[in-house]
This record gives structure tokens, sequence and C-alpha cells, in this order.
């Protein structure tokens, strides 16, 4: 199982100016790189201070120039936001930037704020018909001279300019939590990311599940990869474990008042939850944290993954947005690379 770092720039405050966060950004990615970590991946978001990031192209090219060994990979782009030509395009032109680095995660989005303001009227079923008509199409125009009449899209024959460096293309990833989504990636020789959030073991093995069912439905296919992505956490001692189940829950309920799109926005951030309206929500205690996702000390995420790993799956990213400060992200980052990568060596 390969190890990768997931990660943005996000803020719950406006505590922190925007290039103070994107310095920190850079220096986790750097650790990755220096410390044997497989991938890197950055996401699509837009007018969200709780995850910014606007285009991950331009994240991912500064990345290339600032790494060595690590590969880059978008987590995810945002489908519907996008014209097939544009993606084909600016992906293909990051892969060279990268020197043939690049990974591609495409999704359907998640926040019906994002979609309000860039695609009125979207819902998230519309988005996920947009990203399986975009693939096929981003492929086609890689491939070269190629027309696309589509429910969405219509444009005559077209070639990618440039062309990315990797053949055929860059790997392509869904991210996919129902069956059809597994089946269609599948299907399109697609690799596959799942994240089960603060849903638990159950979940994690229903995903899997799900693309083993995908995988079986589709013999001919090469079976593609699958990617694991969880908020992580590894600890000096149980204290400092205990407080970052608090941080992790915290971030939780933000990311489901975000989702729920109810609260008050100004500036790019969302009216602060009271301690009142957190400790309300016991389905994002610390507690729940703690028992569904890999926060504790080295070894007991090492057992964590180990269990992952038994599941079948290929990578496991290491979440590392949680609200938390750099320098507790930074050290719970060098301790998995130090005391709990080399155990699956």
């Amino acid at each position: 199982m390969k190890f990768s770092l997931f990660v943005h720039m996000e803020r719950l405050n406006a505590d922190q100016s925007h290039q103070e966060l994107y310095e920190e950004f850079i220096a986790l990615c750097e650790i990755a790189d220096r410390g044997g970590m497989h991938a890197i991946w950055t996401g699509e978001h837009h007018g969200m201070d709780f995850t910014i990031a606007p285009n991950p192209f331009i994240n991912l090219a500064d990345l290339a120039r600032r790494t060595q060994n690590v590969r880059l990979g978008t987590g995810t782009v945002i489908a519907p936001f996008w014209h097939p030509i544009k993606l084909a395009g600016e992906a293909a032109m990051t892969d060279i930037v990268s020197g043939g680095r690049l990974d591609i995660g495409i999704a359907r989005g998640a926040y019906g704020f994002e979609y309000e303001r860039l695609h009125p009227g979207l819902d998230a079923w519309g988005a996920g018909q947009r990203m399986r008509e975009l693939i096929p199409a981003v492929k086609g125009l890689w491939a070269g001279d190629y027309a696309h009449d589509g429910e969405f899209w219509k444009f005559p024959a077209t070639t990618s300019a440039p062309k990315p460096v990797q053949a055929p293309h860059p790997p392509i990833w869904v991210a996919a939590r129902d069956p059809n989504s597994h089946e269609f990636a599948v299907a399109n020789g697609c690799n596959v990311q799942v994240t089960p959030l603060w849903n638990g073991d159950g979940e994690i093995e229903s995903l899997m599940g799900r693309f083993n069912a995908a995988c079986e439905k589709a013999p001919e296919i090469e079976r593609p990869k699958i990617m694991l992505l969880l908020h992580t956490y590894v600890g000096s001692d149980a204290d400092d474990v205990e407080q970052a189940a608090r941080e992790v829950s915290v971030y939780y309920n933000y990311f489901f008042a975000w989702f729920k799109n109810e609260r008050p926005i100004h500036q790019g951030l969302i009216a602060r939850l009271s301690e009142e309206e957190i400790a309300a929500n016991a389905n994002l205690s610390p507690a729940v944290m703690k028992a569904n996702m890999p926060i504790g000390t080295s070894q007991e995420v090492i057992a964590r993954l180990k269990a992952y790993e038994a599941l079948g799956y290929d990578e496991y990213s290491f979440w590392i947005d949680t609200g938390m400060t750099f320098e507790r992200k930074k050290a719970s980052l060098e301790r998995f690379i130090a005391e709990v990568m080399p155990a699956f060596r």
C-alpha cells in the first residue's frame, strides 16, 4: 500500500493571511516529498476559506518546481465547472511542467454553495451526468482530432494543445461512492478515490465491496487502483491524541455546516459555531472521530492501516486538513513518515 498526502489551504477564522497559509501548504508538501510519500493531492473549491483551492493545476505546477519525486494529483477537479477542451489542455500542460508526474482526479462536487454560484440550478445528479460525459471527451481530446456532440457540450474536431507527456494520458481517478460511480470508473479504465468521511470501518468495507463488484462486472478490463482517503493524526501520547480528536470533531462540524449551506457566510468564512452547537452534534463527537478514523499513536495507526491494506486498498491518503495549527499538522505528518510508513516497507 502506497501513501500520499491530501492537503489544501484551510482556515476557520481570519487569524492567518492567505499568504501564510500557502507557505504552510508548501512546507507540508515538501515534507511529504522528502519523506518518500508516493503522491500529493490537492483539490478544487471556490469562495470558501474552509478549503482554499480555486485551481489545483496552479498549485501543482508550483509544486513541480519545489519537489523531486512525488506524484502530483488533483484531488479533485469538479467536473461541471470545466469545459472538456479547457480541462484537457490545462491538465496536459501541468503534466509537461511536472515532467509526467500528474494524476488527475475528477468528481461531481459536493457543496451546494458552489453549485449555486458557479452553476445555478445544478444538483448532484446533474453534476454526476456531466462528469460521465466529461471524462471520455477529455480522453478523446488527448488522442486528437476528436469531435463531441453530447448533452452538455458540443464542439467540432479538436486536439488538445498541448498533449500530455504520459502515454496514452495521465492516470484518471474518479471520486466514487455509489455502485454506479464505481461501475462507470472501472468501465472507463479509471482508478477510484473513496472517502468514508467519519463513517468508520463499515463504510470502508462497503466501499471496497462496491469497487470489487464493479471489477467483477467488467472482467475484460485490467483491474484499476483504489485509494482510501481519511483524516489521520499520529499523536505523541494519549493527551495529544485526545486533543486531535477534539480538533477533528470541530473540523467536521464546520464541514457539515458548509455542506448543509444554511449558515451566514461573510468574507468567505461561515458564521462561527458555538460550543453548545458543537456539543449537541453527538454523531461528530471526539469519541466518534477517534473510533472511526486513524487518530492515535503510531502503533494504533499502523494497526488500522494494516486492516485497510488487507481489504485491498492500493493507496492510503493522509488527509491533513483539520483546522489544527501548522505545528501540530507538521509533527503528525513527520511521525507518520518516520514511525508508520516503515511498517509497510
